[in-house]
């Protein structure tokens, strides 16, 4: 404790309650909207984040290839993240991303310039020819473990 005030502890990258399975085919707004409140319940963002999402989409879709979709704040937002973090939306039969099918969805908060560490971190464990569907048969959490471990 500093000056007798109680330290914040800083949120973990990823939070298992923030990895939801099984969800289906719901529109993007939608989506959006989920994964911004989960990023604001649990520290990572400001409420305003989730607008900042949609905005992003409007101008840059975020679906990446590869069955993955990876929304994020525009560059303005940056002043809403409290905390690097990231919330998963899992959808084994897809969802309509910008006229893709989705079938996981990762929303991604990043401080300063964090987010390129965790969009790399993503692409490099997801990225591959099959690792998608073996990330959909994984429990919540593999699914913690895959993406939270250091690679050596």
């Amino acid at each position: 404790m500093l000056f007798g005030k109680k330290e914040k502890a800083v949120p973990e990258l990823l939070q298992k309650q923030n990895i939801i399975l099984d969800c289906k085919a719901m529109p993007k707004d939608q989506v959006i909207e989920q994964i911004g409140k989960m990023l604001t319940d649990s520290g990572y963002v400001d409420a305003s984040y989730t607008n900042a999402m949609k905005e992003r989409e409007k101008t840059f879709a975020t679906y990446m290839g590869n069955g993955i979709a990876l929304p994020h704040g525009v560059e303005s937002a940056k002043a809403a993240v409290k905390n690097s973090g990231i919330a998963i939306m899992v959808f084994p039969e897809g969802t309509e991303w910008s006229g893709e099918m989705a079938k996981v969805v990762i929303g991604i908060a990043g401080k300063g310039d964090e987010h390129l560490d965790i969009l790399s971190n993503v692409a490099l464990k997801l990225g591959e020819d099959g690792a998608v569907e073996k990330f959909l048969e994984m429990n919540k959490d593999q699914m913690y473990e895959l993406l939270t471990r250091k690679e050596d």
